[in-house]
């Protein structure tokens, strides 16, 4: 069974800085893509960040302003999303998903919940 799990969230100040991280395990094709989302109640889930397994393909969504970076430890399939000058606007629900398109499988981990407050 494939899992997929976030985890490194918690609650930070604004200004401050987080790191997420996607961990899957179980197998999989080793071309895939790794894709971190966010969502808070009440609103629409928006794409924050993408990768590819070897790294070299990236993109972000346009609310990051510079502020996140994803990378990928491809040996362990794992993803992470370090984000830097965190503002109030990204308190939400952190969603990773991991897409083997050689086979159009995705999964989802639980979610993390960054809190951005004093």
């Amino acid at each position: 069974q494939v899992h997929v799990a976030e985890s490194g969230g918690g609650l930070v100040q604004p200004g401050g800085s987080l790191r997420l991280s996607c961990a899957s395990s179980g197998f999989t094709f080793n071309m895939y893509f790794m894709r971190w989302y966010r969502q808070a109640p009440g609103k629409e889930r928006e794409r924050v960040a993408t990768i590819s397994a070897s790294g070299i393909v990236t993109d972000y969504g346009a609310s990051v302003n510079g502020r996140f970076t994803i990378s990928i430890d491809n040996a362990n399939h794992t993803s992470y999303l370090q984000m830097n000058d965190l503002k109030h606007k990204d308190t939400d629900m952190y969603s990773c998903n991991k897409y083997t398109p050689f086979d159009g499988h995705n999964y989802w981990g639980q979610g993390t919940q960054v809190t951005v407050s004093e």
